[in-house]
C-alpha cells in the first residue's frame, strides 16, 4: 500500500518518471529473480550445514528425544 501510494505522489510530481518506473519495474524484477533463486538455494545450503554440525549437540542435550 505504501509503494503505491509513493508513486501516486511521484505521479503527482513528476509523472514521466512515474511512468518509466512503471514501465521498469518489470524488467528490473526479471533481471534480479535469478539472483533472488541463488540466495534462496545458498541459504538452503547454509541451514544445512548448520544442521549438520549442530546434531550432536541435540542428541547430546535431549538423549532421549529427536
Amino acid at each position: 500500500m505504501f509503494t503505491f501510494l509513493a508513486w501516486c505522489l511521484l505521479f503527482v510530481v513528476c509523472w514521466p518518471v512515474a511512468l518509466l518506473a512503471l514501465i521498469a519495474y518489470p524488467f528490473v524484477w526479471l533481471l534480479l529473480l535469478p539472483f533472488r533463486i541463488v540466495g534462496i538455494a545458498v541459504h538452503g545450503v547454509l541451514a544445512l550445514v548448520a544442521a549438520a554440525i549442530l546434531f550432536p549437540a541435540r542428541l547430546l542435550s535431549a538423549p532421549f528425544r529427536l
